[in-house]
């Protein structure tokens, strides 16, 4: 399989909790340049919905996310090693992925922009498709970075029966 895999590092990612239609998530969109995103499973390169209440957040200030949720009842917290990214790359990328994961990959549900959390082979990840070619960043906890890198090298493989 034509797949890339390789471990990337990430400016600090940030947990958000805001009532989305308050104030302070405007104010918070006008700060990272890019609104708050409401769709379910959709994100961009800097934030990304975990749930309706919630994002990830890449690269933020967290003095000034605190900043501009102001009095508003939230939270702002740093969960920079809170998971390990992986970027799996190239044309067989999504076949890759769907030895493992029970999420429908194919462009027509999941395309650059989507988000996920879901499975991958047993591990709880967050999965962000960034492009078409497709990209994929996966982002797992530290403790299962070892056996889930070694799981997309091993599905990676030409010998692999995947």
């Amino acid at each position: 399989m034509t797949a890339e895999l390789r471990e990337i590092a990430l400016d600090r990612q940030v947990d958000l909790r805001v009532d989305p239609v308050d104030p302070a998530a405007t104010r918070i969109g006008e700060l990272l340049g890019t609104p708050l995103p409401v769709v379910p499973n959709t994100g961009s390169e800097s934030v990304l919905w975990l749930g309706p209440d919630q994002w990830l957040v890449f690269g933020a200030d967290e003095q000034r996310l605190r900043a501009a949720l102001g009095d508003t009842p939230g939270s702002v917290t740093d969960v920079s090693a809170n998971r390990v990214v992986f970027e799996l790359s190239g044309p067989d990328a999504r076949d890759v992925l769907e030895q493992g994961c029970g999420i429908d990959l194919h462009p027509r549900a999941f395309g650059p922009g989507r988000c996920a959390q879901t499975m991958l082979a047993r591990a709880n990840v967050v999965l962000h498709q960034v492009d078409a070619a497709p990209t994929y960043r996966i982002l797992v906890r530290p403790s299962f970075a070892g056996y889930l890198r070694s799981w997309l090298r091993d599905a990676a493989s030409p010998s692999h029966p995947g």
